[in-house]
């Protein structure tokens, strides 16, 4: 039986652009941020018991695990389908400590699953395997078909670099982040839960329109326009135009330009409202305000839709202090680790 002390971070992340394109094979430009769940604890005995300042309750459950559904409170059947994706059979006693606001589209979930997988041993060495079977962990916990892009992000994270992803292959590659580029999160005040959202109705959508085209990110845009179905042609639309902008965006990044950056988000968000049909009153109204600020070059809702946070990309020194619930510059992080 192992008795040690374990110690382990993963970072949330923020999408600067490429939702909703992740669980038809897309492309993404997420980036993880310096906002973490920290699981500390001690690798001992039979069960897991976890406790959290921010988070109502304790996980407590017995290892192996059979049934992760029936785990309470809501948050701990993350934990426990964490546990029974990697087999988990020594318990874990210790606590969660969260800087990552849940409900606010910046992947706690994520992150609390890849920090509890690293604490109950799963290997690091691996980014793509663990993000794998975290995200697993999330599908059996909630029921919620997601994509791979929240789990690999954080947990392949890298200072000072967003991460290009190719969720049909699960290749990456670094994009640099500019120094003179502020990248901002802003809470909208309006929570979500994904599984009492349209997002899993959207995924099917999504999926229905690629059974009939193909691979969406290659499929030309005459051929999805001339889907007779309006709802699939959308929800097509928005993963072919999104996926360009995604490699226009890293493009830009790379070589420094932030004169194309705002046009791009603007735009994705308008795909967001209207083809993809994930946003919100509250958040369309945040993004204008935020977008009319000085120093603002564009903003768009990250992340799932339906609520959450709007990411804003600034010139050095905009304020944005003020608008919506609450907003916090972040920085790009490094991924989960133990220490």
């Amino acid at each position: 039986m192992t008795d040690e002390e374990v110690r382990a971070v993963a970072p949330g992340r923020v999408v600067l652009i490429g939702d909703h394109t992740d669980y038809v094979g897309g492309l993404v430009l997420p980036m993880a941020i310096d906002l973490s769940t920290e699981v500390r604890g001690r690798r001992t005995g039979g069960h897991v018991e976890l406790s959290s300042a921010q988070l109502d309750g304790v996980a407590r459950f017995e290892v192996p695990v059979t049934d992760p559904t029936s785990v309470t409170p809501g948050w701990a059947r993350y934990v426990a389908g964490v546990a029974a994706v990697i087999g988990a059979r020594t318990g874990l006693v210790g606590t969660v400590d969260s800087s990552v606001p849940p409900g606010g589209g910046l992947s706690s979930s994520a992150a609390l699953e890849l920090a509890v997988a690293l604490a109950l041993g799963a290997p690091e060495d691996d980014p793509v395997e663990l993000a794998r079977r975290c995200r697993s962990a999330e599908e059996t916990a909630t029921g919620v078909p997601c994509g791979i892009m929240d789990q690999l992000c954080c947990a392949a994270g890298v200072e000072g670099h967003a991460l290009l992803i190719d969720c049909s292959t699960e290749t990456h590659r670094t994009v640099p982040v500019p120094e003179e580029l502020e990248v901002w999160v802003v809470d909208s005040g309006q929570p979500r839960q994904l599984s009492e959202s349209p997002y899993a109705e959207r995924r099917r959508e999504a999926e229905a329109a690629a059974a009939l085209l193909g691979h969406l990110p290659d499929v030309p845009l005459e051929a999805i326009e001339e889907l007779p179905d309006d709802r699939l042609r959308r929800r097509a639309r928005h993963v072919r135009t999104e996926c360009d902008r995604v490699e226009r965006l890293a493009a830009a990044l790379d070589r420094g330009d932030l004169d194309e950056v705002g046009a791009l988000l603007s735009a994705s968000h308008r795909s967001l409202r209207d083809d993809a049909e994930v946003s919100t009153p509250v958040l369309d109204a945040l993004v204008a305000d935020v977008e009319a600020r000085p120093g603002v070059l564009g903003a768009r809702l990250t992340g799932a839709g339906f609520g959450g946070s709007v990411v804003v990309l600034a010139r050095s020194g905009a304020r944005l202090d003020d608008v919506g619930a609450g907003a916090r510059r972040v920085r790009p992080s490094a991924g989960a680790r133990t220490s």
